[in-house]
């Protein structure tokens, strides 16, 4: 039997200068180019997808805690990506943080297999942009 594959589906309405309204599950976000509109008022569709990654990982390493019921009451990620100076300008390294909050007394194995879960197996940003750039990984206790 063949799997049927999900479709998903954005609408992309210009507004003005670099200013486009992207419609996402009945939800708007604003995208922008600051570097080349005074305006503005909303992140670059670039920085979208590093957002993107940071939510995917992090839904992943949240839910693959809770089973493992660890008490997790702290997660932030931060992203720090290196993008080319040639066009098409992309991103060549990106470095995921995972910091968690000390005090949680999580079991770091249980930490880092969580962390592995998500990026080798469950989070498809990462297992895409990893077609084009190096990930590397890092976690923090607070």
């Amino acid at each position: 039997m063949k799997k049927h594959m999900a479709n998903h589906t954005v609408s992309c309405n210009w507004k003005n200068e670099m200013i486009f309204n992207v419609s996402v599950d009945n939800q708007t976000i604003v995208v922008d180019v600051p570097n080349e509109s005074l305006t503005h008022k909303g992140p670059s569709p670039k920085k979208l997808l590093l957002a993107g990654l940071a939510g995917c990982t992090g839904m992943d390493v949240v839910s693959i805690l809770k089973k493992m019921h660890q008490p997790i009451s702290f997660l932030n990620i931060v992203i720090d990506a290196q993008i080319s100076e040639e066009h098409p300008k992309v991103y060549t390294s990106i470095k995921i943080i995972y910091e968690f909050k000390k005090s949680d007394s999580l079991d770091e194995k249980k930490v880092d297999h969580a962390i592995k879960l998500s990026q080798e197996t469950y989070c498809g940003v990462a297992a895409m942009l990893r077609k084009g750039s190096e990930i590397n990984l890092e976690t923090r206790y607070l």
